[in-house]
């Protein structure tokens, strides 16, 4: 009667009067409200009337208006309220759900309220961090022959798996694993005719100078591990070496990227197609480091110190003076100094400055260190942030590699100068990441004391510095593994949730994936060498001080730190 009633009313009197009464149009949408969700029939027949009602759905006890729910358990319950009785016989063809592929999901449906509630959940455990599609189609009818009119899609986005996806082992015996597998893309993905190390995993035949300086100090951790032999390690080496003999070089200095099979520089952007000081600084610092490795007396050994040796004095670190008191960042053949970047304090790049004034052929006085890096103590911080002071750089310390490139090498326990006290100064910036993360303003979905760690990486769709100032929701698993020496207890619980808890998610043939987003659950495909490189190193470096130890031990940069002003036990 009410669907007579309702198609009389619509033909007599809306038609007629709709526009002449304000009364007699509400009258009219308030009896639309109240309609079922169903067609009504009429002459057996199911033609629908041209309604505009909604379904009503909750998932999880919400509803909040959205067709995309995140973070759910992986067994999440979607309710259905109907306005009249609906027919279970229809409902396993027109309430479907399909994970990413297509794929029919099966569910249990239960029923309430004589078949006016349905109740959806799926039979087995939705996978964790996966996206689903809970579809209601026009083909759901009701008690009485009536069909849906408004059929819906929701979106179930599943959340965490709590459940261990690798067994456990010791804790010593994860940082064995995690090193041997980072290994692996400096070994077995390293450049076949040069040695060096690619961009990405995905850059073919494009190698990267200071990746390739992360990638020398990977070979030596991976000879002092035995996941290869000296001789494979020596030999890999020498590969390297002999490509950058006779690689492009300008005053010395490398390009940031390089064909893997030529040598030939390879443009990073329109003017940075020439000498790039700090990615040679990179590669140098791997190599001092290999050099002080291999100190054995053989002619193989003897001939690679050297051939290391004339590489670094040949970097002109003086000329990228550029005539002032700072060290200038590029230099191209073609646009010579237009990119007029100065290397200034504090960031990543204070290697750059140690290996400068360390050069036996073409050092820098103390004052380009003073005026140029440290800007006469501009670069100093300072405040709080998140409970703990820091001493140098910008608010909340930035992204986590600004503490980690040059002290792959560099060993900041005990290590200070005018500006600062460097141990205290990567713990802060460390600590201050740490709890930022757990404190979590933004409120993104993941963030905690097991999962914390914001640097340069990919995101989706791109690539950006994440920091406390700059958070996209993106994890980077280098931040905290490469904290180890500053955070050994919070890089630990982030390492046993990355490994035990995300599983195969973030964990694939060259370690952990390059970052992760879990509001709306992405993981990137990609290795980065810039960020590979530092998991294997900085783990080493807590583990046994390896590079420290070797970087530190070179009579070059011995000198060259304590004529910077450097006091530490380690010179």
């Amino acid at each position: 009667m009410l669907c007579l009633f309702l198609k009389s009313f619509h033909k007599t009197f809306v038609v007629n009067h709709l526009r002449t009464s304000p009364f007699i149009h509400q009258f009219f949408c308030l009896c639309l409200g109240i309609t079922v969700l169903f067609s009504c029939k009429k002459n057996n027949s199911n033609q629908p009337i041209n309604t505009d009602t909604s379904l009503h759905f909750s998932v999880n006890g919400v509803s909040n208006g959205s067709l995309k729910y995140t973070n759910l358990p992986l067994k999440p319950v979607v309710k259905f309220t109907f306005t009249e009785a609906i027919n279970p016989a229809t409902v396993t063809s027109s309430i479907l759900l399909k994970d990413a592929s297509g794929t029919t999901v099966p569910v249990f449906v239960t029923y309430e309220g004589n078949n006016k509630i349905a109740n959806v959940t799926p039979q087995n455990n939705l996978s964790s961090f996966s996206s689903y599609e809970l579809a209601v189609n026009d083909q759901l009818k009701s008690a009485g022959g009536g069909r849906l009119i408004n059929p819906v899609i929701i979106t179930l986005i599943s959340g965490l798996d709590d459940t261990d996806k690798f067994p456990r082992i010791s804790d010593d015996e994860l940082l064995t694993l995690v090193q041997k597998q980072t290994f692996k893309y400096f070994w077995d993905f390293a450049h076949p005719v040069s040695g060096m190390a690619r961009e990405r995993n995905t850059s073919g035949n494009t190698v990267t100078s200071g990746g390739s300086g992360f990638g020398v100090m990977a070979l030596v951790t991976g000879i002092h591990r035995n996941f290869i032999s000296r001789a494979d390690g020596l030999a890999r080496t020498q590969q390297i070496v002999n490509f950058l003999k006779t690689a492009d070089r300008f005053h010395g200095a490398y390009s940031h990227w390089i064909d893997g099979n030529t040598g030939k520089a390879i443009a990073f952007s329109a003017k940075d197609n020439g000498g790039d000081l700090v990615e040679t600084s990179l590669l140098m610092a791997g190599l001092l480091t290999a050099r002080q490795y291999f100190d054995g007396t053989s002619a193989a050994e003897t001939n690679l110190k050297n051939d290391i040796t004339t590489l670094y004095n040949q970097v002109e670190w003086d000329w990228y003076r550029n005539g002032t008191n700072s060290l200038f960042w590029h230099w191209s053949p073609n646009y010579n100094w237009d990119m007029n970047l100065k290397i200034q304090g504090w960031n990543e790049c204070l290697i750059t400055y140690v290996l400068a004034a360390s050069s036996p052929t073409h050092s820098i006085p103390k004052n380009v260190y003073d005026e140029g890096w440290a800007r006469n103590g501009a670069m100093k911080n300072g405040s709080t942030y998140y409970g703990v002071q820091l001493p140098l750089g910008n608010a909340n310390g930035g992204p986590l590699f600004l503490s980690q490139y040059s002290f792959l090498g560099i060993n900041p326990n005990g290590l200070s100068d005018a500006y600062a006290n460097y141990e205290t100064q990567n713990k802060a910036h460390a600590m201050i990441n740490y709890n930022y993360c757990v404190a979590n303003p933004v409120k993104h979905n993941g963030y905690g004391a097991n999962c914390w760690g914001l640097t340069a990486s990919d995101i989706p769709n791109g690539y950006t510095a994440s920091s406390p100032t700059n958070d996209r929701g993106v994890i980077a698993p280098t931040a905290a593994l490469a904290s180890f020496p500053y955070t050994p207890t919070q890089s630990m619980a982030a390492l046993k949730f990355f490994y035990y808890k995300l599983g195969d998610k973030l964990w694939k043939e060259y370690g952990f994936i390059d970052a992760f987003n879990l509001n709306d659950p992405w993981f990137a495909s990609s290795f980065l060498a810039i960020d590979q490189g530092p998991i294997i190193i900085m783990i080493e470096n807590y583990r046994s001080k390896l590079l420290w130890n070797l970087f530190m031990s070179a009579p070059e940069i011995k000198t060259g730190m304590k004529t910077l002003g450097f006091s530490s036990p380690n010179l």
